[in-house]
């Protein structure tokens, strides 16, 4: 009869709202294998939520983490489950900064550094973070819930934890998913809304070659970035530090090792346990409700709002500019690297086949990662 009654079939009737959740996960499962919708995070945060709703595998105690407090007390007697203890490295901002450390050196600036105006244009993607921020205020969410699913607009994942974990844990489950689904989901959103607020002469802008960048201007960049926006926003410096070290270790040349090992090694173990700890937070009580609606609603706002931001901006620059620049490229400030970018080489070559937008737009596009990070800092200052 014990055995009986500690199995989990045995319980389902204390929470029977679990086999929704358990459901939930395997369609998020099927997106990620066959719909191939941003996998690489979307599989480990699917499982994760699998696990967390099996009833009485006591992988995650949320009452460990609530109301923004760590339960040391209870994880250092060994009651915790396995997630309990793989979830501190999103509680204490570990697993987010390590991931753009590889982040950084993947990245390639050169775009950005040859043509210092794309970053005006990755600033003004972040307006959609900031827009929506005031509409989840208005609908009665705190200020620290408000800023976490406002920072769904800037479309990186790990800036979105990051915030979330600091600012509103109780909402990373519905947040980190709506995230990454909406990443994934670039290809669908942003074309509209470019053709939308673009004509077809504006789509069929040529832009001229970009010059070389030199190798010395390459190692400069990541240092004076992170002195500059470390001084002028200390909490963004964890996230921006981190991507621009990662950025250096691939341009120094010095250590093509540790390069190879952030990109590759470290990037995945992070990428597995982050989305495992992550998608156990979407329990039934976090996860079955209005607000979480709501916010998948908000997210999806929070990204047209910052491609839109993008391509105004450019439409406005040409106003004054000699030489003027391809409103497509704009939408690629929402930091979706790179996918964001080939969406305007696609949506151009579409007007013109022979125009190819692709490094014009990876400057926005790797601006943007560096003004979501910034933007995060912000939501951090005025709530952390």
């Amino acid at each position: 009869m014990n055995f009986l009654q500690s199995t989990g079939f045995a319980q389902i009737g204390q929470n029977p709202l679990c086999l929704v959740m358990i459901l939930v996960s395997c369609i998020l499962l099927y997106l990620a294998i066959v719909k191939r919708f941003e996998p690489l995070l979307l599989l480990p945060i699917a499982f994760g939520m699998l696990l967390t709703n099996l009833p009485g595998a006591g992988m995650y105690h949320a009452e460990y983490f609530a109301n923004g407090v760590i339960d040391w007390a209870a994880l250092g007697t060994g009651h915790g489950g396995l997630i309990d203890y793989l979830y501190l490295g999103v509680k204490l901002g570990i697993y987010p900064c390590l991931i753009f450390v590889g982040v950084g050196a993947m990245t390639d600036f050169g775009p950005l550094i040859a043509n210092p105006k794309s970053l005006l244009l990755g600033a003004a993607a972040q307006v959609g973070i900031f827009l929506t921020f005031i509409g989840a205020n208005l609908l009665g969410f705190t200020g620290p819930q408000s800023a976490s699913i406002g920072i769904i607009g800037g479309a990186d994942g790990p800036t979105a934890i990051y915030t979330t974990a600091a600012l509103a844990p109780e909402l990373l489950g519905p947040i980190a998913v709506a995230a990454y689904s909406y990443m994934a989901l670039v290809p669908v959103i942003q074309p509209p809304i470019m053709k939308l607020l673009t004509s077809k002469e504006e789509r069929r802008i040529k832009m001229k070659q970009l010059r070389p960048v030199s190798k010395t201007e390459k190692i400069l960049f990541p240092i004076i970035v992170t002195i500059f926006v470390s001084l002028m926003l200390p909490s963004a410096a964890p996230l921006v530090g981190c991507l621009m070290l990662g950025n250096l270790m691939r341009e120094s040349g010095a250590v093509d090792r540790l390069s190879k090992t952030v990109q590759n090694e470290l990037m995945n173990i992070v990428t597995i346990f982050l989305g495992i700890s992550v998608g156990a937070t979407a329990t039934a009580a976090n996860f079955l409700n209005l607000q979480t609606l709501e916010i998948l609603v908000m997210g999806v706002c929070a990204f047209a709002l910052g491609t839109a931001g993008g391509v105004l901006l450019a439409k406005l620059m040409n106003v004054f500019a000699k030489e003027k620049v391809n409103p497509l490229i704009g939408s690629a400030g929402v930091s979706a690297v790179p996918m964001a970018a080939r969406v305007s080489q696609v949506v151009g070559q579409k007007e013109d086949p022979s125009n190819f937008l692709l490094m014009h737009a990876m400057g926005p596009n790797v601006a943007g990662v560096i003004g979501s990070a910034v933007a995060a800092g912000v939501l951090l200052s005025l709530f952390g």
